[in-house]
């Protein structure tokens, strides 16, 4: 089991009386039917810190409505404390995410406290559908945010005056908020580099065995095209045109003339039925499409763009910036299901924790 406490009046601050550090107390929530992962990546990233540091830089501890023992989704149980009647001041409140977290939504003594504890934190987050509860706390009006690419549809309907992305890997903009799963690990190395620099959040993830620490700006990349579904019959044929032949002609006249509508109709009604522009949609198609050529072939970057309708590598480059960003030989170096010819394995570097 995992073991959390909540620490009354444990504010940070650099040196207490007899000149120690004193822990930043971080706040994990959880709940019935959470997702273990959201709890225990970005746990072992504040553990990691701790032993970079030499010191008990970071208090990590897990709360939950009632405390006691509480089941993951995936049938792990921790062990958790009981929101305190009379909180003090965490330096970090993270609330994870997982199948259970509309149940949460409903129990309104977990979202008042999460509210009060929020306005009183230096910095609040949440990890995959831990946002849906900050959504319920008032905590993501007028903010862009982020959450798993799937629920982000979901996120967007519910909380209409937030800003959904779903494509990044972790959002900052007053609260932090992640997309799925691993990503909280991300989130978590983002943080730690926020407080104690790059190096410390670099050799942590060598320790992870992560591959790279991704920047929060990329994209979530096994994500399908997120989209919402098209309502009239025109939009979905141009939809389907566009999917089937990513490297067609898929101009707004091209595509006009599929809806039957004129050109500038055609890109309203688009534009307000699929949430983007024509233009970016097929850009979104076509780099998707190139994605899993990079990833399943060993063709050059220009017969693919070529073939997914970039015309030339250096455009599709740019777009694959755009949308995930990272150029496509770095993407194909990191995710490629092909041995590339002269492809060298890595090896991680920097003393492993024991």
């Amino acid at each position: 089991m995992i073991r959390g406490e909540f620490v009354i009046d444990a504010n940070f601050s650099d040196d207490d009386d007899r000149g120690m550090q004193t822990p930043r107390p971080v706040v994990f929530v959880v709940y019935p039917r959470f997702q273990v992962l959201d709890l225990t990546g970005p746990h072992e990233v504040f553990a990691g810190a701790n032993q970079w540091a030499g010191a008990e830089v970071y208090g990590p501890m897990v709360v939950s409505n009632g405390g006691g023992s509480v089941r993951s989704e995936s049938g792990l149980v921790v062990e958790a404390a009981d929101l305190p009647a009379s909180p003090s001041s965490p330096d970090t409140l993270l609330v994870v995410g997982g199948n259970g977290v509309h149940d949460a939504r409903r129990d309104d003594d977990l979202v008042r406290w999460i509210g009060q504890v929020a306005g009183r934190s230096r910095r609040v987050g949440s990890v995959c559908s831990g946002t849906f509860l900050l959504g319920e706390a008032g905590l993501i009006e007028h903010r862009r945010v982020t959450t798993h690419w799937a629920r982000a549809d979901r996120l967007a309907t519910e909380f209409p005056n937030a800003e959904v992305d779903p494509e990044p890997i972790h959002v900052h903009d007053g609260v932090w908020t992640s997309a799925g799963v691993t990503a909280g690990i991300d989130l978590a190395l983002a943080l730690v580099e926020d407080d104690l620099g790059a190096e410390c959040a670099q050799t942590i993830a060598r320790w992870l065995v992560m591959f790279l620490r991704r920047p929060g700006g990329q994209s979530q990349f096994a994500a399908p095209v997120w989209e919402r579904p098209a309502e009239r019959d025109g939009i979905k044929a141009v939809v389907e045109r566009i999917r089937r032949d990513p490297g067609g002609d898929h101009s707004v006249g091209a595509l006009a003339e599929v809806a039957a509508m004129s050109p500038r109709n055609f890109t309203r009604v688009f534009t307000r039925e699929l949430e983007c522009s024509p233009g970016r949609y097929v850009e979104r198609v076509r780099v998707d499409a190139a994605r899993r050529l990079l990833e399943s072939t060993e063709r050059t970057t220009e017969s693919i763009a070529r073939e997914c309708g970039f015309g030339t590598g250096e455009t599709m480059r740019r777009s694959f910036l755009r949308r995930t960003g990272v150029p496509p030989g770095a993407y194909r170096r990191r995710f490629s299901h092909v041995r590339l010819a002269g492809h060298q394995s890595t090896r991680t570097r920097g003393k492993a924790p024991t």
